[in-house]
């Protein structure tokens, strides 16, 4: 555990002394976020945020190496590799996107080259749990499944990038669910506790973590394509690389009582991880094509849009987006790992609170509700 949490300093203190210069960098190239009638800031804010979080990634895989316990594992130095080549392509696409505005076909060919390079690698599912045990398809269509699920993650968490530190903190907190998972499971069932998933979570986190202090409402930049395709691609590949390295009978289907929800947490909680950016995804593609639109055409609709339209401040609006993201992520782990009566009073209580403070106005606003 020790050298998981140096890997989280690592990658938040890079980070956070990186996104300054890629703020800078970003101002000498014009690659600025420009007031737009759907945007929610007033002023012109830098992009390249991005950047400085793929060096803290870089820097934490790169202490990770040296270390004598996560250094040891090949298994975890090839896949952490090979990920990290994946974000790089995918992060160079992001950088083009905030310099020149990509149409969604040539980004989205750019999102494909990237996912293409970590599939080749060895990048992808090799099981799928169920309730009955786990099933193995064809190389073939688990290959395609796993270009599927980094493309969603990819766009669902680029979707969700709508307010200050929102994509940020939302990954952040999902990332760490995944880790506390992922530790668990392996120190339970007794198996090496070095994997790639572990490994990434952590790190995705640390790097997010430090990122969030230049982002947070006010923002003075923002993390852009550039970052947002980086972190959605690296929390879904970091819950895709664990049933290539995890027996698939090492998963447990007798915890707390309980057979169904153990057995199915590992194909679970990476749904659950994403629920809030996929649901947010969902419901743009669905708004948009019902109204004769392309899923790709921007609106002010999204979730966190209505909620500023409830009359959420910009800062509550994002701190409710966070305690959904938990609620659901830790939510899930709990109820998984340890279901009892006591846990799954705790999470209907955290559900209850979520809900009122949702739906309840803040007292400083009373004001009509806009329609959308």
């Amino acid at each position: 555990m020790r050298e998981y949490l140096l890997v989280l300093f690592v990658a938040m203190a890079t980070t956070f002394l990186l996104t300054g210069v890629a703020r800078q960098i970003a101002l000498r190239y014009g690659a600025v976020a420009k007031v737009r009638a759907r945007d929610v800031h007033k002023v012109p804010i830098p992009y390249f945020g991005g950047i400085s979080i793929l060096g803290g990634l870089i820097a934490a895989f790169a202490v990770a190496s040296s270390l004598p316990f996560l250094g040891n594992s090949l298994q975890v130095a090839h896949d952490a590799r090979a990920i990290l080549i994946g974000g790089v392509v995918i992060c160079a696409v992001g950088v083009v996107d905030d310099l020149y505005e990509l149409d969604a076909i040539t980004k989205l060919a750019g999102e494909v080259l990237a996912v293409g390079v970590m599939v080749v690698q060895g990048i992808q599912l090799y099981w799928l749990p169920l309730p009955g045990g786990v099933v193995s398809p064809s190389a073939a269509q688990l290959a395609v499944l796993t270009a599927g699920i980094l493309l969603v993650s990819c766009n669902a968490v680029n979707f969700v990038d709508g307010l200050d530190g929102l994509a940020a903190g939302v990954t952040a907190i999902g990332a760490t669910a995944f880790f506390i998972y992922s530790y668990l499971l392996n120190f339970e069932q007794n198996l090496d506790r070095a994997t790639t998933s572990t490994l990434i979570t952590v790190a995705l986190a640390g790097a997010c973590l430090g990122f969030l202090p230049h982002n947070f409402f006010p923002a003075r930049v923002f993390m852009g394509d550039s970052g947002a395709l980086l972190i959605g691609l690296m929390l879904a590949a970091s819950t895709i690389s664990l049933t290539g390295q995890m027996d698939p009978n090492a998963v447990p289907y007798e915890v707390g009582g309980s057979s169904l929800l153990p057995a199915l947490l590992p194909l679970v909680l990476p749904i659950a991880v994403l629920a809030i950016p996929a649901l947010d995804l969902t419901m743009a593609y669905v708004r948009r094509t019902k109204a004769g639109q392309s899923p790709f055409a921007a609106d002010k609709l999204h979730l966190h849009h209505r909620l500023m339209q409830r009359g959420h401040s910009h800062r509550r609006a994002v701190l409710l987006m966070y305690l959904w993201t938990a609620l659901i992520a830790y939510g899930v782990v709990v109820l998984g790992l340890v279901l009892f009566w006591w846990t799954a009073l705790i999470v209907l209580a955290v559900a209850v609170t979520a809900v009122l403070l949702t739906t309840g106005l803040p007292r400083r606003s009373r004001k009509p509700l806009a329609k959308v």
